[in-house]
């Protein structure tokens, strides 16, 4: 392999969990010789201003000007959390390696150990996430379940000042960030996780042979399966931030069965679909799930979901 004349730069959007997950990318790619530094980018969700409401998907909101950099020449590759990346790649780009993939699951932390179950009747739990919130509700519609937003150690921090008994993040995450102490997973079956969750994208300009040749050998194939079939099932579904879909793989012998689960807002609802993941064609897998809720009502599931303000 030829090293490149110059560095690679790694557009990330700008928070310290996400300059950590490029960080990675940036260790593997020192593993093959490739020097590459970090080009720190502000997103449109990262102004808490800009937020999606009723009616408004909230696609791209933390990827767009990081694709922006890319189609422009200002950075050389992107690393994206891919449960943010919306499933419509824009023309010019490619998703050209998903790198080793983190725990998919849910973590509850909260100010006494436990979990989810020691939780009294009424316990106030955040989550910003509408699929977090139907499942809770779900589960446990016995709790309280308040809008909670702010990255990842500004909401440890609020439960652990008392403002809240619990909140449900992503495990990935807090295991990036070191904050796993304390945190509780939560089985995927009661709480799915997002298509993606814990999943990493690099994303380059289509036709850079160059750069694809350098990044293209830190794609898990096991991972690029599985996340095929995940968002080819949100995409059938047209779900974006604002629907409350679940979608995850779980290994079965020596196959992969993707589970994908779409709530009604307050919990009180939900349709589940499951299909074995080919090989050959995962994406085939997410399209047969999703047409099977379609079929089931997931449409109307979906648009009470888009129309929902907390």
């Amino acid at each position: 392999m030829t090293t490149p004349a110059r560095t690679l730069r790694v557009g990330t959007r700008a928070s310290e969990l996400a300059k950590r997950q490029a960080s990675r990318v940036v260790a593997l790619l020192a593993a093959r010789g490739v020097v590459a530094t970090l080009v720190p980018i502000r997103t449109s969700g990262d102004d808490r201003r800009v937020l999606p409401g009723p009616g408004v998907t909230g696609k791209g909101l933390f990827t767009k000007e990081i694709e922006d950099a890319l189609l422009a020449g200002r950075v050389d590759l992107g690393v994206h959390s891919l449960k943010d990346l919306p499933t419509d790649t824009p023309s010019g780009l490619l998703l050209a390696a998903f790198p080793e993939r983190a725990d998919i699951r849910d973590a509850a932390i909260g100010r006494l150990p436990g979990g989810l179950e020691a939780l009294a009747p009424g316990a106030r739990v955040g989550t910003s996430s509408l699929r977090r919130r139907a499942a809770l509700l779900a589960t446990r519609p016995d709790l309280e379940v308040v809008p909670l937003r702010g990255n990842v150690p500004t909401r440890v921090r609020r439960v652990a000042a008392g403002e809240l008994d619990a909140a449900v993040v992503a495990l990935a995450g807090l295991t990036r960030l070191d904050l796993i102490e304390g945190a509780v997973p939560l089985d995927p079956f009661r709480y799915p996780p997002a298509p993606g969750q814990g999943a990493l994208a690099v994303e380059i300009r289509a036709g850079d042979a160059a750069v694809l040749e350098l990044v293209g050998p830190l794609d898990d194939p096991e991972v690029r399966r599985a996340v095929a079939a995940e968002r080819a099932a949100l995409g059938a579904l047209d779900g974006g931030c604002r629907a409350a879909i679940g979608a995850w793989c779980e290994g079965e012998g020596n196959g992969l069965i993707l589970h994908v689960r779409v709530y009604a807002p307050d919990g009180s609802r939900s349709l589940d679909a499951s299909s074995a993941v080919s090989a050959r064609e995962p994406e085939a897998a997410g399209l047969r799930a999703a047409d099977e809720l379609l079929r089931a009502g997931a449409a109307e599931l979906i648009r009470a979901g888009a129309a929902f303000e907390p």
